[in-house]
């Protein structure tokens, strides 16, 4: 419509005076920049609309930006987790074995040691060197057989406190497994038998030294 409106009016300029040639051209101009601007203009708003109408319409350089914060933030929470994860198994690693030294000492003052035995024959030795030219029986029994005894039963009883404390300790401490509870229950009832037997044994509470006329 505007081709034939601009040939019509280019008619009329070639029929008419120069002043009405100039007025048409004019309008023949005008009519054609109007033509040009409308699809542009009805492009430019359509955008603008679809905009307005869609609140999750963003550029795509935001949309990456938040992309990138979310993806980092992840990565971050997973190192977290990694980090308390490897936190707790190492602190369950350690109760765990703590648990199982206190009751391995428990069961150790209770059946004696290897080190108890070279105490109590060392206490022997000494007893048998110190009464064997002048030492009356009654001597001889409490320095060879009574300090004998009462050194076994000091060894046995510093291994039963130690068991006791490592119990009690591993009982006190957070997140501990069941399994691990367990354990240093044993330990400590381990320990604390072990103790109350050497406490008894070291001060002849539950046998008393024979007599050199018994």
């Amino acid at each position: 419509m505007d081709i034939k409106t601009t040939e019509k009016t280019e008619k009329t300029a070639e029929k008419a005076s120069p002043a009405e040639a100039e007025e048409a051209a004019a309008e023949t101009a005008g009519t054609v920049a109007e033509a040009v601007d409308a699809p542009a203009a009805e492009t430019a708003e359509g955008v603008r609309d679809a905009s307005d109408g869609d609140p999750k319409a963003a550029p795509s350089g935001a949309a990456d930006e938040d992309g990138l914060d979310d993806e980092l933030d992840d990565e971050a929470d997973d190192e977290l987790d990694d980090e308390t994860v490897g936190a707790e198994t190492a602190g369950g690693t350690g109760t765990g074995a703590a648990a199982v030294v206190s009751a391995a000492l428990g069961a150790v003052a209770l059946t004696g040691t290897w080190t108890g035995k070279v105490v109590s024959e060392r206490e022997t030795l000494i007893g048998q060197i110190t009464t064997s030219q002048s030492g009356s029986p009654a001597q001889q029994i409490s320095e060879i057989y009574g300090d004998a005894w009462h050194s076994t039963a000091l060894v046995n009883g510093v291994f039963a406190l130690l068991a006791l404390i490592v119990a009690l300790v591993v009982l006190t401490l957070p997140r501990r497994a069941g399994w691990v509870r367990a354990v240093a229950v044993a330990g400590a009832v381990l320990g604390g038998l072990g103790l109350l037997l050497s406490i008894g044994t070291y001060f002849d509470l539950f046998l008393t030294l024979p007599t050199a006329g018994s």
